[in-house]
């Protein structure tokens, strides 16, 4: 299966190229047949790279210890679950999964777009082809998964330690899904400026293609801080790690992409703009791959360094002078057929909440790689950590969230002053409500309290945008509230899908803020029998216990929890130690949830066969708000993706008997 597999992807390789000289010659000739090749070298290439993924993850099932991967990425203990994962698991096994998913996502797009897009299809299937020939190149010469070894061992070494737990198993696929899917965007921008289709075509056709990646990348973002909380035992959910980081980066972009196609699509404006939003949104999620993947930042989820470094920097630095070069050629096909006609409008802010993100997209890019910066232009590396994160990001993140309130108060192209007033003064005036509320319930500091302010402001500009589209829709017909809010939902799902969106961020930027500024914290050794107090909270240490699992040993400490003056419940905070990575145990923190607040408990340590425990203990405030702002946010994007057909509507289907202009 091995040689399968490895045959494969060269045959992939070759038929990668061949599909982008078909779609190119094609295209300049005018010649259907070689454009129809090209076209089917994709659906080629897609059931070749399925073809190894399949070899792969049977060597690792079957447990054949002859292929280096399988031999330093499992072993016969570890569960099935493990095993199937384990494809994506270590470097040269997800860069196969990268391709697979690239594959799927490039076969789906030339099938639901081979008709309807047809002039922009040969190059959008060039650009997504030659991007798989890329990492086909990086598989078969740098990090082949099919390697053999001199010798098979009698078992493995074993999956990462720190992989061995559930969220790991879908949290990267969520990851890969929402990376990988940004190709499709920018395939097809790429297509227009080769093609000179500059209208507005383009940006429509791509838009549920961003939207869709954009939920998987937030999905595997959301799930990998859950991850975080619930694996590392440091109570945080997110370090500004530079992995994390690397994921976040382009989810920045992609979400200013998300809101500044609006502007091109009702007033045909930013052409250049979203032009180079998705040429970085793409750029960046190479760069994370290369970063994530070459070892040239520590992490704790990184990959040891590698050889594959030079051929991703010689990649990246093609794909900047390709795209550099068509903008610059298109440069006067891109005019903005509207200008700016007041600050006091929603394209206004629309922009601002651009470059707001573009600022958090380099204040982030900038502390990832300041370690390498510092190592190139000195001997010494120097890493920058969370406080600075914290520091430069948080008075940012807060401006974003005001514009994500004032955006919707404001109207296109000019806002009067008997309209600003309007729609401005109840939002406002929530805000030292807010304060009030917040300093009575023991809130303390000017930047909870300004965060939980400027919360209440959003929150009362979505309330508001709901409750007037209902209100106007009740007097036109009559219809009860529910019945209403249903209806002006379905009837305008980008819209309302966006503010459904924007207040599961609301709820998530609650659930930061509460445990960042009110997150309490102890620590204490304790015999059987003791206890700790935190807040009101009182931890009563039951004694230790021992399980014999597949593969590992697990440890864990019974703590009983009483509040007041009585038992709420109990947890049980567990060390597993590995067989096969003994020196890297990892810690499974025990967590009782409850609506305000989450107790935290971590098992540090034991010693005289447990008869005494270190434990440390967090109490997060409103972190649950953080999940569920998510669950809210997945919502409001489903229901901006859910498909909408008006009553009569035609859907026009073009059948090319030529390609008009191809030559041009």
């Amino acid at each position: 299966m091995a040689e399968v597999g490895y045959i494969a992807l060269m045959a992939a390789l070759v038929l990668a190229v061949f599909g982008i000289a078909a779609s190119m010659i094609g295209v300049r000739r005018n010649q259907m047949e070689l454009v129809a090749s090209g076209r089917n070298a994709v659906y080629a290439v897609g059931l070749l790279v399925l073809t190894a993924a399949v070899a792969l993850w049977y060597s690792l099932l079957a447990m054949d210890f002859s292929v280096e991967y399988v031999a330093t990425h499992a072993e016969r203990a570890l569960p099935l679950f493990y095993k199937f994962s384990s494809l994506w698991g270590g470097q040269a096994g997800s860069l196969l999964f990268w391709t697979l998913i690239l594959s799927g996502y490039s076969v789906v797009a030339v099938a639901a777009f081979g008709r309807q897009q047809w002039e922009l299809m040969p190059y959008a299937a060039s650009v997504l082809l030659a991007i798989s020939a890329f990492f086909l190149i990086v598989l078969l010469f740098a990090a082949n998964p099919f390697k053999r070894l001199d010798f098979t061992p009698p078992d493995g070494q074993g999956l990462n330690p720190l992989l061995q737990n559930y969220w790991m198993v879908i949290h990267p696929v969520g990851l890969y899904l929402g990376f990988v899917g940004f190709s499709i965007p920018f395939a097809f921008a790429v297509a227009a400026l080769a093609s000179k289709r500059l209208d507005n075509q383009w940006v429509k056709a791509v838009r549920r293609w961003t939207l869709v990646p954009w939920l998987f990348l937030s999905v595997g973002i959301l799930m990998g801080s859950m991850w975080a909380y619930a694996e590392l035992g440091w109570g945080g959910f997110w370090a500004w790690d530079p992995v994390e980081n690397a994921s976040f980066l382009p989810w920045l972009t992609g979400t200013a992409f998300l809101h500044s196609m609006v502007i091109q699509e009702k007033r045909g404006m930013l052409k250049i703009w979203n032009m180079v939003l998705i040429f970085i949104t793409f750029s960046l999620t190479i760069i994370g791959t290369f970063i994530t993947r070459s070892g040239v930042i520590q992490s704790v989820h990184s990959f040891a360094l590698s050889n594959i470094g030079p051929l991703f920097l010689a990649f990246i630095a093609l794909i900047m002078l390709g795209f550099l070069y068509l903008l610059f050629e298109r440069l006067p096909l891109l005019r903005s057929e509207n200008e700016l006609d007041s600050m006091r409008s929603r394209e206004f802010a629309f922009l601002l909440n651009n470059l707001v993100f573009l600022i958090i997209t380099f204040a982030t890019l900038l502390g990832t790689i300041f370690p390498m910066l510092t190592e190139l232009l000195g001997s010494t590396k120097i890493a920058v950590s969370a406080p600075f994160f914290n520091k430069v990001n948080g008075p940012i993140f807060l401006a974003l969230l005001v514009l994500m309130g004032v955006g919707p108060l404001l109207g296109w192209r000019r806002s009067s002053d008997e309209s600003l007033v309007r729609n401005f003064t109840v939002p406002v005036a929530t805000m030292p409500v807010a304060v009030v509320v917040a300093y009575l319930l023991g809130a303390r500091g000017p930047a909870p309290l300004v965060g939980l302010a400027v919360c209440a402001f959003v929150t009362a500009t979505i309330v508001q945008e709901f409750v007037r589209g209902a209100q106007a829709r009740r007097q036109a017909t009559g219809e009860g509230w529910g019945t209403a809010l249903l209806r002006i939902t379905q009837r305008n799902q980008r819209r309302y899908g966006g503010y459904t969106g924007h207040l599961g961020v609301i709820l998530m930027a609650l659930g930061i803020i509460g445990a960042t500024f009110f997150q309490a914290e102890g620590q204490a050794n304790l015999a059987i029998g003791q206890s700790l107090a935190i807040r009101d909270y009182t931890l009563v240490y039951r004694g230790l216990s021992q399980v014999e699992a597949n593969n590992h040993t697990v440890i864990a400490g019974r703590v009983d929890v009483i509040k007041g003056s009585r038992v709420v419940g109990a947890v049980e905070p567990h060390r597993n130690i590995y067989r096969k990575n003994p020196d890297q145990p990892t810690s499974e923190v025990g967590i009782m949830v409850r609506p305000l607040e989450d107790l935290y408990v971590v098992l540090a340590g034991w010693e005289d066969n447990g008869r005494t425990a270190s434990f440390k203990v967090y109490v997060n405030p409103l972190i649950s708000w953080l999940w569920l702002g998510g669950l809210v946010l997945v919502l409001g994007t489903f229901i901006s993706l859910w498909p909408q057909v008006q009553a009569g509507e035609r859907r026009a289907v073009a059948v090319p008997g030529a390609l008009p202009g191809a030559a041009r």
